[in-house]
């Protein structure tokens, strides 16, 4: 950079200086950074609003309601159906995890199961109640074998059911099955002759306390587990019945 002359004015700077065009703030200085648009800081700062609580009276007679559909309904109740019937404000999954929070150690408990909530006895009491409550007969072993292999392998056709078990498969046993509501045709598979399709249904998931499909027990867990309700498709002696809950 050129010198300054020792004898310029004070004040006053030589037009070769003053004609330079003034350089812009380097990206990511005080200058650079300080301007913002108006109203970003704002909208940056402000945290998400919450969404204010409810009023504990209505909760509560909410949770009432909630106690009285699960209790009154012979299915599962899903969260979409108990908002049909609570006041508005109320969220259903809300209620339904208060509930199952309040009737935790009871002997009665609200449990998940087939994608609703139900109450069922709590599993410790199973064995006192069952000297005196009268336990449903148990599925033929055919029908449980059947049942078993739709589960694991659904959709299935009956040909296709027989060559896992390695047996006939009557149409008495699927029909049984499908009367008792634990399996449902789920269409037809396109090949030739286009045979029946089988899945279980909604009410296999209730039966057997289970969520989902998912929850299925391993078929490692099955084999080293002598009692599961569950038989293995070529099933022991040993894997027979079904599970009841009192």
């Amino acid at each position: 950079m050129p010198e300054l002359p020792d004898d310029l004015p004070e004040g006053s700077a030589p037009d070769q200086y003053s004609s330079l065009p003034e350089t812009e703030p380097e990206a990511g200085t005080a200058e650079a950074t300080s301007e913002t648009e108006p109203g970003t800081e704002a909208i940056e700062a402000a945290p998400e609003a919450a969404a204010p609580p409810p009023d504990p009276d209505l909760f509560e007679h909410a949770l009432r309601i909630a106690e009285a559909l699960v209790f009154a309904s012979d299915r599962p109740v899903t969260p979409a159906r108990l908002q049909q019937a609570l006041p508005e404000g109320c969220d259903a999954r809300a209620v339904l995890t208060a509930l199952a929070a309040r009737c935790a150690g009871r002997p009665v408990e609200l449990t998940e199961v087939a994608g609703g909530f139900a109450f069922r006895t709590a599993p410790e009491l199973a064995p006192a109640l069952t000297r005196v409550v009268e336990v449903p007969r148990r599925l033929p072993r055919a029908a449980m074998e059947t049942l078993a292999i739709i589960a694991y392998h659904q959709p299935v056709t009956r040909a296709e059911i027989e060559e896992i078990r390695g047996a006939s498969l009557s149409q008495t046993t699927l029909e049984s099955l499908l009367e008792m509501g634990l399996i449902a045709p789920r269409g037809r598979k396109e090949v030739p002759g286009r045979p029946s399709l089988w899945g279980t249904a909604p009410r296999f998931l209730e039966q057997f306390g289970l969520k989902s499909l998912s929850d299925l027990p391993r078929r490692e867990e099955l084999v080293n587990e002598p009692t599961s309700p569950l038989p293995l498709p070529k099933a022991a002696p040993e894997l027979e019945g079904t599970p009841q809950t009192p």
